[in-house]
């Protein structure tokens, strides 16, 4: 039987590729994980005995909008957070199971089959979560990639695009703080997105599940500049999860923020293709949701490692350090070299940039080709291991399996 041909030209997803790179080379060492941004800080200790209580719900089928409790808490928190009045958890609120649900499904529910008489634009940063691609082209869209590069702050310029590319767009995925540089978008590069969402009439989906990981001020986020300037809520999806913020990447909590008319579309397809949150689990997140203190917590261990990788690599060539995120996005010339030599000297796993990016198909470099993503989410004691790590084969520039 045939097999569709819609995906026949995705690349291999980004961690079965880097074990084919790595191949069966030993390691240079004892092995330390930092390719996946898996958070290993430990969780809200009240989350087990919140399951435990409720566990005779596992029973039941779950709420396909959610508890009205969950969506409470996520519309509190919204309101504390960016300092916007309560969204009304009924009409905009839609809890996920992860937020990959919503960033794929977000675009089968909204992006329409033509815009202005062609077949629509997705619009991607790039480098990028894979996920958007892979909606785009289910969607039955052409996903462009603009590329985000130290010229342009690790943001994506996409104002700087042809207005007949502009005109096409449906749909714009913007992530910030940024996978995989750590890069924040202030407020005015959200209100200028906004402006042009506007005058191009297409949708913002805006990716903010790093938004509670920072060093300094609060990543503005695209809620507050859609208040400031009174746009239009319908042009806005904003996603969060409690993966990153509260290290629960196994609970499966996330949320869509729509107006109205697109979260009843959302709702409406998940009514057929959806996934709900167990009860259990939706209570969880639910407590976890109104409380702070975890996130405080969770933050200043990422700072002190943000702290520790300045110390470590701040005089070698490519670091930059990042502004949130808890990603380092390092220019070390080959990524693919780079993360050979890190295996097979040190011991340490971490991500080609080029596995996460893509051709922009105008004619620049792939994006991603230079670079090195190293996470920051194990023990600090695992990470300042790794880090020397690092440095020690940075600072050497051995080829991998060979000599300088």
């Amino acid at each position: 039987m045939d097999i569709p041909r819609r995906f026949a030209d995705l690349p291999e997803y980004a961690f079965p590729r880097l074990r084919a790179l790595l191949g069966d080379r030993a390691p240079g060492g004892p092995e330390i994980a930092m390719s996946i941004g898996e958070p290993r800080h430990a969780f809200p200790d009240f989350v087990p005995e919140i399951i435990a209580r409720h566990a005779d719900e596992f029973s039941r089928y779950p709420p396909n909008d959610g508890t009205p409790g969950l969506r409470a808490a996520i519309s509190d928190w919204l309101a504390g957070r960016y300092g916007i009045p309560a969204p009304d958890p009924d009409s905009r609120v839609l809890p996920l199971n992860g937020t990959r649900e919503g960033l794929f499904n977000a675009a089968l529910a909204l992006c329409p089959e033509q815009k202005n008489g062609q077949r629509p634009i997705v619009l991607l940063p790039n480098p990028f979560y894979q996920c958007y691609a892979v909606a785009a082209l289910a969607a039955g869209a052409e996903p462009v990639y603009v590329s985000a590069t130290e010229a342009t702050g690790f943001l994506p310029d996409f104002a700087g695009l042809p207005a007949q590319v502009l005109d096409r767009t449906a749909i714009v995925y913007m992530c910030s703080p940024s996978n995989p540089q750590g890069a924040v978008a202030p407020e005015a590069y959200w209100q200028d997105l906004l402006a042009l969402a506007e005058r191009h009439d297409f949708r913002v989906f805006a990716d903010e599940c790093y938004s509670e990981i920072y060093r300094d001020a609060p990543p503005p986020g695209v809620l507050q500049a859609t208040h400031a300037t009174g746009a239009d809520p319908e042009r806005v999806v904003a996603f969060h999860s409690l993966s990153k913020r509260s290290n629960l990447p196994g609970l499966r909590s996330g949320f869509a923020l729509a107006g109205p008319t697109a979260a009843s579309a959302l709702k409406q397809l998940r009514n057929y293709a959806g996934a709900p949150l167990p009860l259990p689990l939706q209570h969880a997140a639910e407590a976890v949701w109104r409380d702070e203190d975890h996130v405080i917590a969770n933050r200043a261990a990422y700072v002190r490692k943000f702290d520790l990788a300045d110390q470590i690599l701040g005089n070698i060539p490519g670091y930059r350090s990042p502004e949130a995120g808890f990603f380092l996005w390092l220019d070390v010339g080959d990524g693919e070299a780079a993360a050979l030599r890190l295996w097979t000297q040190a011991g340490v796993r971490a991500l080609p940039g080029a596995y996460l990016s893509r051709d922009p198909g105008d004619g620049s470099p792939n994006p991603g080709t230079r670079y090195l993503r190293v996470a920051l989410v194990a023990a600090e004691d695992e990470v300042e291991r790794g880090l020397k790590g690092v440095r020690a084969v940075l600072a050497d520039r051995t080829p991998a399996g060979g000599t300088a």
